[in-house]
């Protein structure tokens, strides 16, 4: 098949890379030879028949029509050897019958344009093959590597966890790190899609592949090779090229009867009229080149067009799921909200301390990466208390942590899950109904037998969470619903501000699967929004899981559909929208490519279409349907154009 996977031809000029390249440039040298040599001799036989010799015009086309027609020979030859029967096969057989009949201009006129074919979806890839080969090659080839405080250059491939890499202005990080000194800018937008920088300073994380902007940083390696974030990127991008949708399934299952079949159909047309140049055009016209092109052109644009807004889709079925998405359901904290937890206000227990209070409940907390957790942290050490590492730690699911040090057994976690535990909380639970408590997340803290007060937590919701939330219903999304382990109050509050009204608070995580099962029996398919780690059932309960803020969490590439490599809610309404366009490109494209093929073979059944007018036609058809496809590659520039005018606005305010 002249076309038969345009993500093989992607992978072969990525590992080619130079080598590749100039073998297109002297393929198309032969072919602009060949080409010359045919066009010469039609010339010479339209126009100056009485001056040429006859002969050297039609050797002059043979060899032309020989140039033209060898890769397209080599190739059947390849087909056949592996065992497949594609259109490679037609056009040969095409070609003998136009060598046969000594018909050299047509057989390297139809050679031409096939070839010239080939070369236009080689080199077009409707413009996605740009887009992905420039995240493959984000990653330095050579690195500075610091030893004994003096700079060696190295290869990337020598680098190991653990080194020390300095990185200058304007230089690409070579490997995932930890900056040990230094401060600069970041752009990450080769991996998030956000376009603006990103401040680093010491022990914050930096990703291979990202640009270094403004200052010089000296970096602790902590991933390399295949195991940093862009490595999985890379990974998951071509995993995606490789993978198909159902109607590409569908027309693999059955193109093994379509080269019996337009044999067959051209045997008759020479059996009944005996004109090998209407058995040619049949069987030029009839090469499914345009059907092949139809989804995968269009897959790989809107791959192409996902990735450089950092959203990773694992598998292209994906695609046509999301397309026939008609209910959301988001986790809160994280997703809908900062997942930044700040301490809004202590209360303890008639007897104890506030000091008391924080101190057991960062030890108990001690191991956790909640972000209750690290609020209580930042807290504890900016009051100066100091926590202390417990003897066993173990995490309840969903209901909160527990912990024993010096001797006691302490808990921090909900109030329904302490009384559970045999614990009196109502002492303690005064001032809970106030109003200065709402939107509050409330945990309470014991020790032993005694409940030594609870502490309440805020959490900023996402600037951009409502207009997410307003685009999903433009798309027709009649189900925007949220899950939460927070109380009800704190779930109707946020769902509130942001206008989604089908809520379910103080949900356990399998209680969050139910809900979404529960959904889905009701027919509807069901997106899921999470952040990849503590939502890991729901998201794998949905259709399609969706990781926010999947930048270096290997959970969350790993436990979703799709993973945002960025924290913004837009995404999703997006990546709703480009499916269905998507959805609707290919629908466009098989139209195109049927229509080509079944009207093609009509006309030159009936002799109205000779052979080197099928393969112009043939080329016309390709070539439609990678400029329809194209179309997708630029969808998104919009969502960073805004992106871009937001910070500036944030720079100027």
């Amino acid at each position: 098949m002249l076309a038969e996977n345009l993500s093989e031809t992607f992978t072969a000029r990525r590992h080619g890379d130079g080598k590749s390249s100039r073998s297109d440039a002297i393929r198309m040298a032969f072919c602009l030879l060949g080409g010359i040599l045919v066009f010469n001799s039609w010339l010479a036989t339209k126009y100056f028949a009485s001056a040429i010799d006859a002969e050297a015009a039609q050797l002059s086309a043979a060899i032309g029509a020989i140039i033209l027609s060898a890769p397209i020979f080599v190739s059947a030859v390849r087909d056949l050897l592996r065992g497949k029967v594609y259109m490679n096969e037609l056009v040969t057989l095409a070609l003998i019958a136009a060598f046969s009949a000594g018909d050299y201009i047509t057989a390297g006129a139809v050679a031409f344009f096939m070839v010239i074919t080939i070369a236009i979806e080689h080199r077009t890839a409707v413009g996605a093959e740009a887009s992905i080969e420039s995240l493959i090659r984000l990653t330095p080839r050579r690195a500075r590597r610091l030893a004994d405080g003096a700079e060696e250059d190295v290869d990337v491939l020598d680098l190991k966890v653990g080194d020390i890499c300095r990185v200058r202005p304007g230089e690409n990080l070579p490997a995932d790190g930890v900056v040990v000194s230094g401060t600069s800018s970041i752009n990450q937008a080769s991996i998030t899609g956000e376009s603006l920088p990103a401040d680093k300073g010491e022990k914050d994380e930096v990703y291979a592949g990202t640009t270094n902007l403004t200052g010089l940083i000296d970096i602790r390696v902590t991933r390399v090779g295949t195991d940093t974030t862009l490595g999985k990127v890379k990974d998951l991008i071509l995993a995606a090229e490789h993978s198909k949708t159902p109607v590409m399934r569908m027309i693999d299952r059955y193109v093994g009867y379509y080269t019996p079949t337009i044999l067959m159909v051209a045997a008759m047309v020479f059996f009944f009229t005996r004109d090998l140049n209407r058995v040619i055009a049949v069987l030029v016209m009839s090469c499914p080149c345009a059907l092949v092109l139809a989804t995968p052109s269009a897959i790989i644009a809107a791959i192409a067009s996902a990735s450089r807004l950092g959203i990773l889709i694992k598998d292209v079925a994906h695609i046509e799921l999301a397309a026939k998405i008609r209910a959301v359901v988001f986790d809160k904290t994280g997703t809908l909200t900062e997942g930044n937890l700040e301490v809004a206000r202590l209360k303890p227990a008639e007897g104890v301390e506030l000091a008391e209070l924080l101190q057991v409940a960062t030890s108990t907390e001690y191991h956790s990466n909640h972000p209750a957790a690290a609020a209580l942290k930042r807290l504890a050490k900016e009051a100066g208390i100091a926590w202390e590492d417990p003897d066993r730690y173990t995490e309840v699911a969903g209901k909160g942590v527990e912990a024993t040090y010096a001797g006691s057994v302490c808990r921090v976690g909900r109030q329904s899950w302490l009384q559970e535990c045999g614990l009196d909380t109502h002492a303690v639970s005064a001032g809970l109904e106030e109003d200065d408590t709402a939107g509050m997340s409330v945990v309470f803290v014991s020790c032993d037998e005694r409940v030594l007060g609870w502490i309440g937590l805020r959490d900023a919701i996402r600037s951009v969470a409502k207009e997410a939330i307003s685009q999903l219903r433009e798309l027709g999304v009649g189900k925007c619903c949220m899950v939460t382990g927070d109380i009800e109050r704190v779930a109707q509050l946020v769902g509130g501000k942001i206008g989604v009204t089908e809520i379910q608070a103080s949900c356990l995580p399998q209680d969050k699967v139910t809900f979404v099962e529960n959904l889905k029996a009701q027919g509807d398919l069901v997106a899921v929004v999470g952040d990849g780690v503590n939502d890991g059932p729901a998201l794998a309960a949905g259709d399609i899981g969706i990781a926010m803020g999947a930048i270096g969490s290997d959970v969350a590439v790993q436990s979703a559909s799709v993973a945002l490599m960025n924290n913004d809610l837009r995404r999703i309404p997006f990546f709703i929208s480009l499916a269905r366009r998507t959805r609707l490109l290919m629908n466009q494209n098989l139209a195109i490519g049927l229509g080509f093929i079944v009207l093609g073979l009509y006309f030159s059944t009936l002799g109205y279409i000779n052979a080197v007018v099928a393969a112009v036609l043939h080329s016309l058809g390709s070539l439609l349907i990678l400029f329809n496809s194209a179309r997708l590659v630029r969808t998104g520039e919009e969502l960073q154009t805004q992106d871009s005018a937001a910070a500036s606005r944030n720079v100027n305010g």
